[in-house]
């Protein structure tokens, strides 16, 4: 009869850990945490979910705390929990575990994220050529909606654009830039930069954001952001078409500020000999975590405190249920498929699942022996 053997138990802790830290999908690591309650104490003891978290998005590492509704604090105060180093590592197994569930939901319905612009580091004719001008595509009195830089004489002389995202703490998937084909102007030039880099990150904490709103937009306004992300470069064609660039990996920003920085100049202005940039349009694409998730950025370190509603979590699960048009009675073999194994397993099951509302986190007994025999593979 084949041996079988429990490696959790039998290995030393360090090279079981080196072992489940391979897992790369959120709902393997779930997985292994209800195999047993040996695993599930293991899973949690270590912040597996934690390890995952920074290891897809490094930008999480800047997590000071983690802070909850203060309902939830004077409910577990009432029940004797008293905020234990078990039951911290606990809530921080299902938060990590919760943003990773929220994340991946998230690239399956994602939308346009940019709210409004900020600023341009410069402005030809302001405010016929602003940089507000590239969240539209309409036309006005005839003529094209564009952002267009000043001239120089540098072809190499860079130019940066500013948006605030929806949230301040959003998925980013993809960004797309169209450069402006000038009609009107001999041979139709196109304004194109060379190539295109991204940031993403907040504002300095000197700054709120009605500090954000009130700049010029016809200004520079780069060193009054912390950016906590920047893209590889990507070279942009010569072509009035939107131009789509995937991030190799969805990226967290952290602050909700996306910067545009657009690399060289390509088309010189026959009228003056000088190069410009122009763009006519810009589109983000992923998706905002808040509310269930926001952050609170702590100064003077510039490390944040991650906020974490489950509740408003749950609702976001079943919103985008209801987007996917789920049936509103799924059997638990649907709710498995449509939710996640991860969703379903994080959240207890009573009898009988009800429509898309989820009840309170699933909890393992630490005396459970039949847990306790499901360790042995």
């Amino acid at each position: 009869m084949e041996t079988r053997v429990d490696f959790v138990q039998s290995l030393q802790s360090d090279m079981s850990v080196n072992i489940l830290a391979c897992l790369n999908d959120p709902v393997d690591v779930v997985r292994a945490g209800s195999v047993s309650s040996l695993w599930h104490h293991f899973v949690i003891t270590n912040g597996l979910s934690k390890q995952l978290c920074l290891k897809r998005f490094p930008q999480l590492s800047g997590i000071a705390r983690i802070t909850e509704p203060d309902w939830i604090t004077t409910e577990a105060n009432g029940v004797g929990s008293h905020n234990s180093s078990w039951d911290i590592l606990k809530r921080d197994h299902n938060v990590y575990a919760s943003l990773l569930h929220a994340i991946t939901t998230l690239n399956t319905c994602q939308s346009e994220c940019i709210v409004y612009a900020v600023s341009a580091s410069s402005t030809d004719r302001f405010p016929a050529e602003s940089v507000a001008n590239t969240l539209t595509t309409r036309r006005y009195l005839g003529g094209h909606s564009y952002w267009s830089s000043k001239g120089h004489a540098d072809p190499d002389a860079p130019e940066t654009l500013i948006y605030k995202l929806k949230a301040d703490l959003c998925v980013i998937s993809e960004i797309s830039v169209q450069p402006f084909e000038a009609f009107y102007q001999p041979g139709q030039p196109i304004y194109s930069a060379k190539s295109v880099r991204f940031r993403l990150g907040h504002p300095k904490n000197s700054l709120d954001e009605n500090d954000v709103v009130q700049m010029p937009q016809q200004q520079p306004a780069d060193d009054k952001f912390i950016w906590t992300y920047t893209s590889e470069v990507y070279p942009m064609e010569q072509k009035n078409c939107l131009q789509q660039f995937k991030l190799p990996e969805p990226v967290l920003c952290i602050g909700g500020y996306l910067q545009i920085e657009l690399l060289g100049r390509v088309q010189r202005q026959h009228s003056d000999n000088l190069f410009y940039t122009c763009v006519s349009h810009v589109k983000v694409m992923g998706g905002p975590l808040c509310p269930a998730f926001d952050i609170d950025i702590l100064e003077p370190s510039g490390k944040f405190a991650l906020k974490y509603n489950p509740l408003v979590f749950r609702w976001m699960l079943q919103s985008f249920s209801e987007d996917s048009n789920i049936s509103p009675m799924p059997s638990e073999d649907e709710a498995v498929e449509h939710v996640g194994v991860m969703g379903f397993l994080l959240q207890a099951y009573h009898g009988g699942i009800e429509p898309m509302v989820w009840d309170e986190p699933m909890e393992w007994d630490d005396d459970d022996e039949e847990m306790d025999e499901l360790g042995v593979l």
